[in-house]
């Protein structure tokens, strides 16, 4: 099993391209994305700088890619501390549509961006995105890999749209996303540290988070996972509280909380079923620890969810 790969299907992470930007002279915008999403820039040619309230202008050379998990209102300009014109939203849909550009300023262009965002489920309470700093940057001096190959296939098939290019460009941005990760994380481990991705940093943590996502429904208990392992139930106890900041038994009744939500919101399952599937031996007992971590029962979250996926969007 592949840990991170779990965590974001679980968590529903999913992209969507954006326009690609051309800047000419004088040229900049300011974005307010989705609330909760997170926005991904590519530099594919020029110089750009990033400004985010309450951090100082970034500067985004050719080949750097810059995440913002959190979204929120930024500029991206030709110039350092520029106050943007807001976005105009119905042309950037356009041309994303259209497969065009989003061209600014006036003259010759002399910086070529790839934009796109990720919205992530946050009723799950297990994430990576959310436990990110503000900006992660990935600077294009990170000795070359295949983040750079994505960078460049997104811009030749938006550059060139055929058949079939909308599949091919959703397929992209995620493996886009998974690329920044992997480079922030060998390239700025102290940063990476302070995040979910900290637990990747430990090969027994890794070792077992993998199998308890694997079988989260068995009767687990850290002495059981500690013998797998092949390690003491003390060793695994600080490791794991170390890498994950909790006990393996906290981290799997989230884990399954997280799995039973999930359930509980997509499907008919009875809720003995979806007991059963995540570790518990009743229905009874399901409630319960699930009503304790949610604050609700699980028949209420399941209508709540449901009526709240028939709300239109304002």
């Amino acid at each position: 099993m592949d840990l991170l790969s779990d965590i974001l299907t679980v968590t529903g992470v999913r992209g969507t391209l954006g326009a690609r930007i051309e800047g000419a002279e004088g040229w900049g915008v300011r974005w307010t994305p989705t609330p909760g999403s997170a926005v991904v820039y590519a530099v594919a040619a020029g110089t750009a700088w990033l400004t985010v309230p309450g951090h100082d202008p970034r500067q985004l050379m050719p080949g750097d890619a810059v995440l913002l998990p959190s979204g929120g209102e930024h500029d991206v300009s030709g110039a350092p501390g520029v106050r943007s014109p807001a976005c105009d939203h119905v042309a950037a849909e356009l041309a994303r549509d259209k497969g065009d550009v989003l061209r600014l300023g006036e003259g010759e262009v002399g910086t070529h961006i790839l934009g796109a965002s990720y919205e992530y489920d946050h009723a799950m309470s297990t994430q990576v995105l959310a436990t990110l700093p503000a900006v992660v940057h990935v600077r294009a001096d990170h000795g070359g890999t295949c983040l750079d190959d994505t960078v460049r296939l997104l811009a030749r098939e938006m550059a060139h749209p055929q058949m079939a290019t909308a599949v091919v460009l959703d397929r992209l941005v995620d493996v886009l996303l998974v690329q920044l990760l992997r480079v922030w994380l060998l390239t700025r481990p102290e940063e990476a540290g302070r995040s979910w991705l900290r637990v990747l940093g430990d090969p027994l943590v890794t070792d077992a988070l993998t199998r308890l996502h694997r079988d989260p429904g068995r009767a687990w208990t850290t002495e059981a996972l500690a013998a797998e392992l092949a390690v003491s139930r003390a060793t695994l106890s600080r490791r794991f509280l170390a890498a994950a900041g909790q006990a393996p038994g906290s981290y799997l009744t989230r884990w399954r909380m997280d799995l039973a939500a999930r359930r509980l919101r997509d499907t008919d399952d009875p809720l003995e079923a979806v007991a059963h599937a995540v570790g518990y031996t009743s229905a009874h007992a399901f409630n319960r620890a699930f009503s304790r971590a949610r604050g609700q029962s699980p028949g209420r979250f399941r209508t709540a969810a449901r009526e709240s996926a028939r709300r239109p969007a304002a």
